[in-house]
């Protein structure tokens, strides 16, 4: 469940320009064709984590040292000197340092918020409310679409997927159709925020678009959501479920927890918009603010003679131990990021991103292109398709890079495997949420994909 991340981004530094345009310019060599199919055969692996329950991250770090081992003998030939090879790899070094910084920051407030019983809170409240069906259909739609832009689409489908799943038991058409709403309305949700998903991020962090840029995509995201819900609505069951009885309280700091975090995204973007400092500085600023409010909360508890454990009427007062959330950090995920980083920046310093940028950007067009790769995310993770973009590193202005924003955000929603949120979904619903269900209205999230780019051709272009 702590996949985050869509708080994360993958490329939060700027490099020296002489870095990125380091290539090797040998596509066309057997080690090269080796490496596209080290890559290829390695994203393979990550499509089926869940079948050959494989964690992602192993196969696609294996992939990452297979090509730069591979890079070093072309460049040997070449002549390319260790420094110049070393200065390729720390490029992708700098790019994946702060991104860990970062991410982990982030991680670690939702642990936190976790630990605290936030969530948990929140899903008892809408469990207990007695919605029917068709006002629990759009309430967890219209939740996950909002707090996908703080927290990330998986922990939101996650959150929503609970209470569909306790609330809907004995009726798998709603649970079918909720499942599907969530999918859609966290990953449409996270395509308007900087912080909403890891692409957006990328796009914020490298420089393309600026912080509040971002916003003019709410309508379009809006769009994206609406017209596949509207949709599926007509065909939600009638009545209301049974009464579910659940306890949930937030434990103390709780709601101060939710308020540093709230600073500390600030903090980064005043560190990035004002000071001209990383975001990640901001964000490890935040992650300071927490451990010492952690650290006044268990003085203030020793020193009331409070016991920092259960009570018997109330949220438990149990201790944090900011590091413990640390610890809890998704490690698998942190370290995916590592291989797609250093795999795709191999294959960029081959050549291969300039080939391609050449054949798509220069021959479709970067609208086509832009629309086409967020069909691709519905397959391919959209993580890799931005970062091999961002790698291309076309000249496209603010329209079209918020264009590809929207598309690889919202693109993934198209099939259940093309997000985090689908796949953790197809986990978590007894076999009620599936590939083919979720293929079955396929046709109305594209509806709404199609329509999404057309309002942001329309009130952005």
């Amino acid at each position: 469940m702590k996949r985050l991340l869509s708080l994360a981004a993958l490329a939060l530094l700027p490099s020296s320009a002489t870095a990125a345009d380091q290539v090797l310019g040998m596509t066309s060599s057997p080690l090269a064709w080796a490496c596209i199919v080290i890559f290829v055969v390695a994203y393979c692996l990550v499509m089926a984590e869940e079948q050959l329950h494989l964690r992602k991250s192993k196969p696609v770090i294996m992939a990452a040292g297979l090509i730069w081992a591979l890079i070093a003998f072309m460049a040997s030939a070449k002549g390319v000197s260790h420094e110049e090879l070393k200065s390729a790899v720390m490029h992708d070094l700098e790019e994946y340092a702060a991104m860990f910084l970062f991410l982990l920051v982030a991680m670690t407030y939702i642990n936190a918020m976790e630990d605290r019983q936030i969530f948990a809170t929140l899903r008892c409240w809408l469990i207990t409310k007695g919605f029917n069906y068709f006002g629990l259909f759009w309430i967890t739609g219209i939740l996950a679409f909002f707090i996908s832009p703080i927290a990330d689409n998986l922990t939101t489908a996650l959150l929503m997927g609970a209470v569909i799943m306790a609330v809907g038991e004995g009726n798998p058409r709603f649970i079918t159709l909720g499942m599907i709403n969530v999918v859609v309305a966290a990953n449409a949700g996270g395509a308007f925020s900087p912080f909403g998903d890891i692409t957006t991020l990328m796009v914020w962090q490298a420089g393309k678009v600026e912080f509040f840029k971002f916003f003019t995509l709410f309508i379009p995201a809006v769009v994206n959501y609406v017209i596949p819900a509207a949709i599926m609505s007509l065909f939600i069951p009638k009545g209301r479920p049974m009464g579910v009885q659940v306890q949930s309280q937030i434990r103390r700091g709780g709601l101060m927890i939710c308020f540093l975090f709230l600073v500390t995204i600030f903090l980064a973007v005043s560190f990035e918009k004002v000071l001209g400092l990383p975001p990640f500085m901001g964000m490890m600023t935040g992650l300071a603010l927490l451990m010492f409010y952690t650290y006044f909360m268990h003085i203030q508890g020793l020193t009331s003679g409070r016991r920092l454990t259960a009570r018997p009427h109330g949220p438990e007062e149990t201790k944090m131990d900011v590091f413990k959330e640390v610890a809890h950090a998704e490690w698998d995920t942190l370290l995916f990021f590592f291989g797609v980083i250093f795999s795709v920046g191999g294959l960029r310093y081959i050549g291969y991103l300039d080939v391609a940028s050449e054949s798509m950007y220069a021959g479709l067009g970067a609208t086509w292109t832009n629309i086409i790769a967020g069909v691709i995310s519905a397959v391919v993770d959209n993580i890799p398709v931005m970062f091999a973009i961002l790698g291309m590193n076309p000249e496209m202005d603010t329209f079209q890079w918020l264009l590809i924003t929207l598309t690889a955000g919202v693109g993934g929603s198209l099939l259940s495997v093309g997000s985090a949120a689908g796949v953790a979904l197809m986990g978590t619903s007894k076999g009620l949420y599936t590939f083919v269900s979720h293929l079955r209205w396929s046709w109305a999230i594209g509806l709404g994909y199609a329509a999404s780019v057309w309002v942001h051709f329309l009130i952005n272009g």
